[in-house]
């Protein structure tokens, strides 16, 4: 029987009216699976349900920060306590220096933070300390890793390599802007290496050494599906850092505190001179923070010369979300079931896939996980944009109208949470081979 969703077409019909696309994040609109969104009515734990009132398997988990699941007790009566205070004040509060205590009580080398009120606003300004703390003005990124919508940052077309040093002139790279509005003098000082690749990165260093402010990585890739990174990766990532003066920024906006207590830095081991936050440290509300040394951090503003600003930063709302979701992680770790049920879907979804016929790879770290459409194996972004993306889209809808609602596109990651037991694990599974068999069958 097919699955209504009339109310859900009509919400996005008077959407598309007012808003552009009919949506406030573009991922959101379907674009990459066709069909049309489902418009969420409410969530508890591992469900939500949709206007329709049709009841869906949750891996979105609002792009990570449900980690605890949907309207958690404790996280729900902590905003209720924090807004019979007052929402908003635009002056500091003991929330804000709780939540901060309790972050850098997890990441040990960072020695300070700085709250603000998203993941883009969080990289944007650990990139400009970057190049205030060297003087430098260039930063690395890689291909297929996303840090927000940063107009530097848009950038994924051309090498990154120097074309030609013009009379006594700077020197002029290749780089361009991978969205309208943003101008080539912006796109043109980032430049751009390719994932799990040590060479490409040390060829940047090579050709701009003493002009490279930082370096910025996802430590585990969630914004093209999920890609692992390999030792010798992020050994070279220090290494050249290290030898060149530069900073090392891990974006853990996805992964802080959803992968282990200390996020990717624990896991991995990593030594990264700045870290952002985002998702999981707001307890579903808006929150992005950017934290390390102090010798690095105290030369933001008013102390230093780098000025970085929020009217909203260390909002007593959000504040008090992330204090009980970090608290509850901390005092009923979820980290050891999470990896047993991120071990139990990989092998269904990978045994379903294989019963059908369908050359799909996935990947997965912790509560992250990424079916690939493609035989794989994916440990770089061209072998990720390999996916047979038309397969996905098949695959998704199917998904969906059995009532799982998986990430709508081939390269976002799928979350799950802390909720997600034993009934959703089969229900996701039974209903992923049916999917399956729905493209390949």
């Amino acid at each position: 029987m097919p699955v209504s969703t009339r109310n859900s077409q009509e919400l996005f019909a008077a959407a598309r009216q007012v808003t552009p696309g009919g949506v406030n994040s573009p991922v959101r609109s379907f674009a990459a699976v066709g069909g049309h969104p489902r418009f969420i009515a409410r969530g508890r734990g591992p469900r939500l349900w949709d206007a329709d009132g049709n009841e869906l398997i949750d891996y979105v988990g609002s792009w990570g920060p449900m980690i605890l699941g949907h309207a958690h007790e404790k996280v729900q009566a902590a905003i209720i306590a924090a807004l019979e205070d007052g929402a908003s004040f635009g002056a500091p509060t003991a929330r804000e220096v709780e939540l901060a205590r309790l972050v850098l009580d997890r990441y040990p080398a960072c020695e300070r933070v700085r709250f603000v009120s998203s993941g883009t606003e969080a990289v944007m300004s650990a990139l400009r300390l970057a190049r205030g703390a060297t003087g430098r003005k260039f930063i690395i990124k890689f291909r297929g890793n996303y840090h927000g919508h940063v107009d530097s940052l848009l950038v994924e077309t051309g090498s990154g390599l120097l074309t030609a040093r013009s009379g006594s002139g700077p020197l002029s790279a290749v780089s361009a802007p991978s969205s309208a509005g943003v101008p080539p003098e912006f796109a043109s000082l980032t430049l751009v290496a390719d994932y799990n690749d040590p060479d490409s990165l040390s060829t940047l260093f090579t050709a701009y050494g003493p002009q490279i402010a930082g370096v910025i990585f996802e430590p585990v890739v969630g914004n093209a599906g999920v890609i692992v990174p390999t030792a010798e990766f992020l050994a070279a990532l220090r290494e050249l850092t290290l030898r060149h003066g530069a900073l090392l920024i891990a974006d853990e906006v996805m992964t802080g505190f959803r992968l282990a207590p200390g996020g990717a830095t624990e896991l991995f081991s990593l030594q990264p001179d700045l870290v952002a936050w985002g998702k999981i440290i707001g307890g579903g509300l808006p929150v992005g923070a950017y934290g390390g040394r102090a010798e690095l951090m105290d030369q933001l503003a008013p102390l230093g010369p780098v000025y970085q600003a929020g009217t909203l930063s260390g909002n007593p709302l959000a504040m008090a979300a992330g204090i009980a979701t970090l608290r509850e992680l901390a005092e009923n770790p979820p980290y050891t079931a999470l990896e047993a049920y991120g071990k139990a879907l990989e092998a269904g979804l990978l045994e379903a896939a294989r019963s059908a016929g369908a050359p799909v790879t996935v990947n997965r770290v912790g509560s992250m996980i990424t079916a690939f459409f493609t035989p794989g194996p994916v440990s770089t972004y061209a072998q990720a944009v390999a996916s047979d993306t038309r397969a996905f889209a098949v695959w998704f809808n199917a998904l969906l109208d059995e009532g799982v609602y998986w990430p709508p596109s081939q390269f976002e990651a799928a979350f799950f949470s802390a909720s997600h037991g034993q009934i959703e694990l089969d229900a996701t599974l039974a209903a992923a081979g049916r999917a399956f068999q729905a493209v390949w069958g």
